[in-house]
């Protein structure tokens, strides 16, 4: 099996590729654009951990480049497409709104259109909370009413939708909506590292809406176990699938745990943040069902583990 993994030097493209790899035979084409979002360093030392494995081959492409997208896909006959490239951060949005529409909805539609011309049995698309927003019952199901509150949210519902109307019926896609995925090797701009590395570097942090906030944090290891499992799965239909523990954090007890972990920490409350969901909690039945995925990790067991992972690799970040 021929794998693509787009955005393969990023968080969960990264650590699906790196498991696949330890597991299994396939090969992986990994193509990412190698933006300077957050450390290059990070970013440069996962893919040299991918490299280490001869069936694993990597080309750096953005997305938005549709010939050289058409030209790969000429080049490489791929059976299963797992699409994680895009411009991440919520609050990035509100001062680079371009960025995600151009990488998001352009580029997203740029590998639809492009993979179409081509056999792909699966394609496997990163969705996430942030189209939910915050006006549904908890916890939300994939047949919840969308609401999303910012451009990264849209972007994402706007991805769902055009597969309704632009895609390959010789395909299957799958639309994984992520729930704050967390754990090694995760993004430093994210609330846990980048606690750490303010507290290390003896920098404020900033507390949005003084920590009133609620998150259905997934560790990582669980979202790709749960990933490489569906990879094998059949498929009569399109789907679209919460990725999540079914078990919201009150973010106020998090930056507790956190601050007694810390030798140094500051914080600053600052006010609420608009765009921001105060809380997202998914259902994650269906998801279960499919994969037979019994138990999530416990939250602060992954937190302590993150802590460790922190404490080795900080100067990646």
């Amino acid at each position: 099996m021929n794998i693509l993994v787009t955005g393969c030097a990023g968080f969960i493209g990264y650590s699906l590729s790196y498991k696949i790899l330890s597991n299994n035979n396939f090969k992986i084409f990994g193509i990412d654009n190698l933006n300077k979002y957050y450390s290059l360093k990070l970013k440069n030392k996962r893919l040299t951990r991918l490299k280490k494995y001869k069936n694993f081959k990597f080309q750096k492409i953005d997305i938005n480049q549709k010939k050289k997208l058409n030209t790969f896909f000429k080049k490489n006959k791929i059976d299963v497409v797992f699409h994680f490239a895009a411009q991440a951060g919520v609050r990035y949005v509100s001062s680079h709104p371009e960025k995600f529409i151009e990488s998001n909805i352009f580029g997203f539609h740029n590998l639809i259109d492009v993979s179409k011309n081509f056999n792909i049995k699966k394609f496997f698309y990163a969705s996430s909370s942030s189209v939910y927003g915050d006006k549904n019952k908890f916890p939300v199901n994939e047949k919840s009413n969308l609401f999303p509150k910012n451009i990264y949210g849209l972007s994402k519902k706007m991805n769902e939708e055009y597969i309704d109307i632009n895609s390959s019926q010789k395909t299957k896609y799958i639309g994984l909506r992520f729930f704050t995925v967390f754990g090694e090797w995760g993004r430093p701009d994210m609330l846990i590292l980048k606690f750490l590395k303010n507290a290390e570097n003896k920098k404020t942090f900033y507390l949005n809406n003084k920590g009133k906030h609620w998150r259905d944090f997934t560790y990582i290891g669980d979202v790709v176990e749960n990933l490489e499992r569906l990879l094998f799965r059949k498929y009569k239909n399109n789907l679209i699938l919460n990725i999540c523990s079914n078990k919201p954090i009150y973010i106020k007890n998090l930056i507790s745990y956190l601050c007694n972990k810390s030798k140094f920490y500051k914080i600053k409350n600052i006010k609420k943040n608009k765009i921001e969901a105060v809380k997202t909690h998914g259902e994650n039945k269906n998801l279960k069902k499919l994969t037979k995925f019994k138990k999530f990790s416990d939250f602060y067991s992954s937190v302590d583990k993150t802590i460790n992972w922190y404490t080795k690799y900080n100067k990646l970040i």
